[in-house]
């Protein structure tokens, strides 16, 4: 069985990741066999607490080929599994201003679900993002400069 790792390679550009969890996914049928297949995709999704449930919004899974009409809605709302403490938490640093609930990986672990790690997260200033983009270039050139040798 391959390896089934969905990035969200925006996020820790675009954020400073505080703290991280990972969650289960409530996921239907069609949902997972797209997922298995790999098509998805988690640029511009974001997370929210909801009458005391956490939720995962704009996340795209496409639809499966062979769904027919039991296919899924490609971008709906999926519901996190997160306990009871964790769900509390995480609502009371959301409170704090500036603080954000990222999706940053969706995998399938060793048992076969479906799994979300989601980070507590800061947005970045510009001045920030061009910081981190030197870092990035600095250490591809010090690569390219070690394999040479």
């Amino acid at each position: 069985m391959e390896k089934i790792e969905i990035r969200n390679k925006r996020a820790t550009f675009d954020y400073e990741i505080l703290d991280t969890l990972t969650a289960g996914i409530v996921l239907t049928g069609t949902e997972i066999k797209s997922l298995r297949a790999g098509k998805a995709n988690l640029t511009d999704s974001f997370c929210l607490v909801e009458k005391g449930e956490v939720f995962v919004k704009n996340m795209h899974i496409s639809e499966y080929e062979k769904g027919g009409h039991y296919n899924h809605e490609p971008k709906r709302d999926r519901k996190l599994l997160l306990n009871r403490k964790e769900i509390n938490k995480w609502h009371t640093k959301l409170k704090e201003k500036g603080l954000t609930m990222v999706p940053l990986k969706l995998f399938i672990n060793p048992k076969g679900l479906a799994k979300l790690d989601i980070g507590l997260a800061r947005g970045k200033k510009t001045y920030d993002k061009r910081e981190s983009l030197k870092e990035k270039d600095a250490k591809r050139q010090i690569e390219r400069v070690k394999k040479e040798y």
